[in-house]
């Protein structure tokens, strides 16, 4: 029976890194990186049972999805059949598999299973023999022209900043992939071996951990950072691929791996393209992007644009949504996707249309690259229950359309007056989408964006950093343009946060989900686009110093009434450190701001004689973030010579680290500035692209103003306390809080 399989539900803070080592051993040309060596770390089966026990009975299988090349990585009866045997604790890795046979005869090998009587110990043979590592399509590349010092490292004027953004530096070297062709399977079907790699033309530049292909959004971030590096080549190989791409397929797919076929992820190749002739001045690229860029905007207007009617003023506008045609499992997150659905603890079974209609959601919710978050839960709760509201495709999002709007401008000015029919169609196609969104995602009296709901035909009240996707965009409302007052309110929640929580700006203050793109989660994109939507707030606007809030208030009395959806003390509570580490600060009131210090923050840099607004928040928040990158990185083994010595094994160990060289996180906790984040469908990464990238660009953007930071002790305690969310009347008790950093990383390696 369905509900015979153990659900494994991970709340706690426990993250185990699985990653694959990398050392440079081989010796190339001057200007050239030397290739390192990489060792492709094939996990291990690790089955839940005993290798005698008969799998259990498993739910009807899905519809065959059309999009979808083959029979034993798309959804079928071997796929689920491996994902109920739970042979990796990860679903991804057998899908990353290629096989070592034939797909005739893996698909004859498996059909001499009695599906009934089948054990565990026969499918994990069965896997043994007939697949290989994953990852194998891939190998560890030189990349040409690699610069050791490259010039953005003059901007950082501390000395272990600096020597830091050096080191980070040189991962690229270890992120760089190109398609290894003699692993590559024939073209499907009637090959020698099947696998899911879609293979590159070009150089590419991975995140790291599980996500060892290229991937669409990830690499925006990734090549700010490789701009940074000096590292041109390699963009514009990024660029070639998503060129090719668009070519083969109409449009990007979430990342490199043929179960990506049926989604896209947040549409930044066009302002990839405009920042690459911006910063070289290539403008022999443009050949070949601008039909593609053309043919990226037909497919999205074409497959996830609507036409909405505005409650407020009753105009109509075309507006973009996330929205995947799906009614199966995932295959990269087969098993998730089939418990969110197949839950032994649903009372009522869903019918076929309602399973279909969920795996739909969940595909949507994996191509908004927000996956997942209360964001697009029509009712927020903590795991399965909370997915199964998932309402994302009657959500017109902030993100999306802010993204569509600039595309559309940045593609007008790319033609220049090549084209003046497509450069002005283009312009009115954007004034369409900003008018939709100052409409329906603008809250003047809040001075905030919000999802459009379609099923509520209102805004949603949700309060997530999507807020600040326009202006990062271009679109800043009137009201912000208004006054002083109105534009610091508009970033009111970011002072609030450097001043309340250790760490940089979460998703969400929403922190019962146990969802990844929730509190206390930050995440690297988004503390860039805070920071540039700053950057982009005009000068006469931000000449004023901070606002201080009265000595019986704190920084929450400071922001827009009703913008964040919380009362002061429904907001998540600041864990203390040491004597005090088995409490919460104060969750309202002056004591509330811990982190508050005369005309700066702590790890928010040093205070600056007439500084405005405006610069004071994006010191602060520079700051913060490349502390929690730093931090993070030392407490799990970093260190440079001559200026951070390597932690004594001792304190290592409480990180599970002894033997480990520092790794750099996808995410990180708001809650504490040496601590990754945590929760969702799989264990926090290391790597990692765009941590890399954003940290670059923020030593080159804000090298003088960095200063180095105050790491807080390891310590091996936890502390129980009692979270109430009151907002929704939610009490977790018992919750464990991290008291600096509690995580379980194996000792591999900075990938």
């Amino acid at each position: 029976m369905v509900s015979s399989l153990k659900v494994a539900v991970v709340a706690g803070l426990v993250h185990t890194i699985l990653a694959a080592t990398t050392s440079s051993t081989t010796t190339t040309a001057p200007g050239t990186a030397s290739v390192p060596t990489l060792t492709i770390s094939t996990a291990v089966a690790s089955p839940s049972v005993s290798l005698g026990a008969t799998l259990p009975s498993q739910a009807p299988l899905p519809p065959t999805q059309g999009w979808c090349i083959g029979q034993i990585f798309c959804a079928g009866s071997l796929l689920q059949t491996v994902n109920i045997a739970q042979v990796y604790s990860d679903p991804k890795t057998f899908v990353d598999k290629p096989t070592s046979k034939s797909s005739q005869q893996v698909l004859a090998d498996f059909s001499n299973f009695n599906l009934s009587t089948v054990t565990e110990g026969v499918i994990v043979n069965f896997v043994d023999n007939d697949f290989l590592g994953e990852g194998l399509e891939m190998e560890a590349t030189a990349l040409a022209n690699f610069n050791p010092t490259p010039a953005f490292l003059n901007n950082v004027t501390d000395p272990l900043l600096k020597a830091f953004a050096q080191t980070v530096h040189g991962y690229w070297t270890q992120l760089a992939r190109n398609t290894n062709q003699s692993a590559v399977c024939d073209q499907y079907p009637g090959g020698t071996c099947e696998g899911s790699f879609i293979p590159l033309n070009h150089t590419f530049v991975v995140p790291g951990g599980r996500f060892r292909e290229q991937y669409y959004w990830d690499s925006y971030w990734i090549i700010q950072g490789l701009f940074q590096s000096e590292l041109y080549s390699t963009v514009n190989a990024t660029l070639q691929n998503f060129m090719d791409e668009l070519e083969d397929f109409g449009f990007i797919p979430n990342g490199g791996r043929i179960y990506y076929l049926n989604r896209s992820q947040p549409p930044l190749f066009i302002h990839m393209v405009y920042d690459y002739v911006n910063v070289t001045g290539d403008t022999s690229i443009l050949q070949r992007a601008l039909p593609l860029a053309e043919a990226e905007l037909a497919w999205w207007a074409n497959n996830r644009t609507i036409e909405v009617k505005s409650p407020y003023t009753n105009q109509t506008y075309m507006m973009a949504h996330y929205a995947v045609n799906n009614s199966a499992p995932r295959p990269e997150s087969y098993l998730t996707d089939y418990l969110t659905v197949h839950d032994p603890t649903l009372s009522t079974p869903l019918t076929d249309n309602q399973a279909a209609e969920l795996y739909s959601e969940l595909a949507s919710g994996a191509e908004t690259g927000w996956d997942y978050s209360s964001r697009f839960e029509a009712i927020p709760q903590l795991g399965n229950p909370g997915l199964r509201s998932l309402n994302v495709k009657n959500n017109i999002p902030i993100c999306l359309n802010s993204i569509l709007y600039k595309a559309r401008l940045l593609l007008a000015e790319l033609y220049g007056t090549s084209n003046a029919t497509a450069s002005n169609n283009h312009l009115q196609v954007a004034a369409g989408i900003r008018a939709g969104i100052l409409d329906l995602l603008w809250d003047p009296s809040k001075l905030a964006f919000y999802d459009f709901n379609l099923t509520s035909n209102a805004r949603n009240d949700i309060f997530t950093a999507a807020t600040y996707y326009p202006v990062w965009n271009g679109i800043i409302p009137d009201e912000v343009l208004a006054s002083q007052s109105n534009a610091f309110g508009y970033f009111a929640a970011v002072n609030l946060v450097v001043n309340k929580y250790n760490g940089t700006v979460p998703v969400t203050f929403i922190d019962w989900t146990g969802l990844q793109w929730d509190a206390p989660n930050c995440w690297p994109p988004l503390q860039y686009i805070i920071m540039q939507a700053l950057r982009a707030i005009p000068s006469n606007l931000t000449t004023n110093g901070l606002p201080i809030p009265s000595s019986t208030q704190s920084t929450y009395d400071l922001v827009p009434a009703g913008q964040l959806g919380f009362t002061e003390a429904q907001l998540p509570g600041q864990p203390l450190l040491g004597a005090q580490a088995n409490q919460n600060a104060t969750a309202t009131g002056p004591a509330a701001d811990i982190n508050m210090l005369s005309g700066t923050v702590v790890n928010g840099g040093n205070a600056t004689a007439g500084e405005g607004w405006r610069d004071t928040l994006q010191r602060e928040l520079a700051n913060r973030y490349y502390a929690s990158v730093l931090c993070s990185w030392h407490a799990t083994g970093g260190s440079i010579p001559g200026l951070l010595p390597q932690l004594p094994a001792s304190e290592l160990n409480l990180t599970n680290s002894v033997g480990n060289t520092g790794n750099m996180f996808e995410k990180f906790s708001n809650l504490n500035v040496d601590s990754s984040g945590y929760g969702g469908e799989y264990t926090v990464q290391a790597g990692f692209g765009w941590t890399n990238g954003v940290l670059l660009w923020v030593a080159s953007t804000y090298g003088e103003q960095l200063v180095a930071p105050q790491c807080p002790p390891i310590v091996a305690a936890t502390t129980s306390t009692t979270s109430t969310s009151a907002a929704v009347g939610l009490q977790v008790s018992s919750r464990a809080v991290i008291t600096a950093v509690v995580m379980a990383f194996m000792a591999s390696a900075i990938l």
